[in-house]
């Protein structure tokens, strides 16, 4: 299965325009596109226009696309030299912005290469119990993905808002983990790790020990080195988070060991009350970004 199948995503008679249904397989348990999957439709259809393999590339998630909405993708490419390619491409639902994406797309022969951080020591993927969900019956692009903890929490551990507020949390480390298989056939490339790479607000869960995540401001993935791999490791990282924001990384493994590539990411820290939802349905009612 290729990238394209996998998420949707449509050609139009303008090979620079393409069109991304927001099917539930692509949504949030609020109903709005998983940040990821924006990131990596941008991905596809810059790598089909441009005729060349991610290097880099970063998402400013400015409003949100309900599920069953099309996300209108425009593609430009600013500059295509010899071995590199710099481009954006636009995501829109009607007049209204959901995403920008900035990228650099490419391939250079080097006769030197290296890899110097390192894999984290957990329990493989047979050995890890499955991820406990919040909406476990519900189609949305989390039930799609197969996903086993090697460092983290029950659910029951995590506290609602009203009793984190009144008796305080026991705060984790900042670090956790998941093995993360894809649907069988899914191509490994720049649009699967984008969705994998967006799990730092599942690691500020981690952290404060609440029920509740983030909202992404921002996406970043830079590809590394490209092997098949049935499981991939999540090394999330939770740098800081401060002002009601969080800041991360998240480094991608296959199961040989072989860094497939790093995301970063910044998010707004919500609790899971219904707040943050409201909040996003006004905020997409007035147009604005989220607050």
């Amino acid at each position: 299965m290729d990238a394209r199948t996998f998420l949707g995503l449509e050609a139009t008679d303008d090979p620079t325009r393409w069109r991304l249904p927001v099917i539930p397989g692509l949504s949030t348990g609020g109903d709005f596109l998983f940040g990821g999957c924006g990131l990596a439709a941008a991905c596809t259809a810059l790598e089909q226009v441009a005729e060349r393999r991610t290097v880099w590339a970063t998402a400013q998630f400015l409003s949100f696309a309900r599920t069953h909405e099309v996300v209108d993708l425009d593609v430009d490419i600013s500059v295509s030299g010899h071995q590199i390619t710099q481009a954006r491409a636009v995501g829109r639902v009607g007049e209204r912005e959901i995403f920008t994406v900035n990228a650099a797309l490419g391939l250079r022969e080097f006769p030197f290469d290296g890899e110097y951080a390192e894999m984290p020591v957990v329990p493989g993927p047979d050995e890890c119990e499955d991820r406990e969900y919040r909406f476990p019956d519900r189609e949305t692009i989390l039930n799609r993905l197969e996903q086993r903890v090697a460092w983290g929490r029950p659910m029951s551990d995590f506290k609602p808002k009203e009793q984190a507020l009144a008796e305080g949390t026991e705060q984790g480390s900042g670090r956790s983990a998941l093995w993360i298989r894809l649907p069988s056939g899914l191509e490994m490339g720049a649009a699967a790790l984008s969705i994998m790479g967006d799990y730092v607000p599942y690691g500020i869960r981690e952290a404060l020990g609440i029920m509740g995540g983030g909202n992404s401001l921002d996406n970043t993935i830079r590809i590394a080195r490209l092997v098949p791999a049935e499981w991939v490791l999540l090394d999330i990282r939770v740098h800081s988070i401060w002002g009601g924001f969080g800041h991360g990384l998240v480094h991608l493994w296959a199961q040989d060991g072989t860094l497939l590539a790093t995301a970063s990411q910044s998010a707004i820290v919500r609790f899971w009350d219904g707040e943050g939802a409201a909040m996003q349905r006004q905020a997409e009612q007035r147009g604005e970004p989220p607050a």
